[in-house]
């Protein structure tokens, strides 16, 4: 049993928050296990009941774990993450730390493009392109719902391939012959509508990271714009900043 330091000059409601991350990320308490009630927190660590729920809050806010009224404190199930650094499909970037990825294919359709996609593919408002609707299963549970447009005659190629189980970059890359080169990416959050509810399976209203990304060629030409859906529960983007891009002598 770790012990706390009362004269510590570190709060020991951080102590019991770090003594518990520690357990929660050594498995000690496996994901979706039952934590210890306050009142049992309480007694085995020697600390107030408001000790305790500064930890345990603490810890509710990084997301490791989650309360439910009238059974108690839970641990959360580790998100899936993929790091933005390089430019990299989900099924590419996930598979090399050891996840399953599947696609559920929910559509492929030739349409005229919206206002919105004209613009960000560099085309005549109306002027036919490919929607591809697919749901992204990591580990057999849908994390992400992936809608994609690029030019028709893309898209025609991008029909024939396998979109059950390859990436779209990859198709592109290898099918295609096409060198891709940048992403440029946008970030917010909504709340999840009717149609995202039926595909993740999560409560109406819940939240969704939203990533709008378009990917060009190698030559800088747009030739692929996705709206991409995660859901803020199982799924993170991660990404390093520098302060300076290089030394300067």
């Amino acid at each position: 049993m770790a012990e706390l330091i009362p004269l510590s000059p570190v709060p020991l409601y951080t102590q019991l928050k770090d003594v518990l991350r520690a357990r929660i990320l050594d498995g000690t308490y496996p994901a979706l296990s039952r934590m210890p009630s306050e009142s049992e927190l309480g007694s085995a660590f020697a600390v107030s009941r408001i000790t305790v729920r500064q930890a345990l809050g603490d810890l509710q806010k990084e997301g490791l774990i989650f309360k439910i009224h009238g059974k108690g404190t839970f641990v959360a199930k580790p998100k899936a993450f993929q790091n933005v650094s390089t430019l990299q499909g989900l099924a590419e970037s996930m598979r090399q730390m050891g996840y399953e990825v599947i696609n559920r294919l929910l559509s492929v359709k030739h349409i005229p493009a919206s206002p919105r996609v004209a613009e960000t593919l560099q085309l005549e408002e109306g002027a036919p392109v490919t929607e591809i609707k697919r749901v992204r299963l990591v580990n057999r549970e849908p994390i992400s719902l992936e809608v994609t447009y690029v030019p028709e005659h893309l898209g025609q190629r991008l029909e024939k391939a396998d979109l059950v189980t390859r990436d779209i970059f990859l198709i592109l890359e290898n099918d295609c012959g096409i060198a891709l080169g940048h992403a440029d990416l946008a970030i917010d959050a909504i709340l999840a509508d009717a149609d995202l509810t039926r595909a993740l399976q999560v409560e109406e209203g819940a939240p969704i990271m939203r990533i709008e990304r378009l990917t060009h060629d190698d030559a800088g030409t747009p030739l692929d714009f996705e709206y991409l859906y995660y859901r803020g529960d199982a799924f993170q983007y991660r990404l390093r900043s520098d302060r300076h891009k290089g030394r300067h002598v």
